[in-house]
């Protein structure tokens, strides 16, 4: 349990760093480059999960050092993707219906979709990822 909870306080290190790297690069897209918000969202996200990937399998989980690379990043970009696909999800409905009631909504909604992606990705991550013992 001890092992378990270290773990998670890792996952939301690196899930923190992740987010404002995400969230500075949507923000910047959005209102310095004028991307629209579904689009600046999906690069950011991109981004962030490049660099997810490389702290997760050396700072977050157990990963198999003789695993096969290719194969394990193919699969964390698999789970990454459905990462993005309910992120945008989230960020479509989420807009579509804020942003009847306030300017920006997508900074508010990014924040939420941020937090059900990341339960997703560290369970998703711990069946797949991590070193079966």
């Amino acid at each position: 349990m001890k092992k378990l909870f270290a773990q998670i306080i890792r996952f939301g290190i690196v899930g923190f760093l992740c987010f404002f790297i995400d969230y500075g690069i949507m923000v910047a897209l959005v209102e310095l480059a004028g991307f629209g918000e579904l689009l600046a969202s999906g690069c950011s996200f991109t981004v962030s999960v490049i660099v997810n990937y490389i702290l997760s399998i050396t700072v977050v989980f157990d990963t198999d050092k003789s695993a096969d690379k290719a194969k394990q990043f193919i699969v964390f970009v698999i789970l990454s993707l459905i990462g993005l696909g309910l992120n945008q999800i989230i960020m479509w409905g989420g807009v579509a219906w804020l942003g009847q009631y306030m300017n920006r909504a997508y900074m508010v909604v990014k924040i939420f979709a941020t937090g059900v992606v990341m339960v997703y990705n560290f369970i998703s991550r711990k069946l797949f990822i991590e070193k079966k013992s």
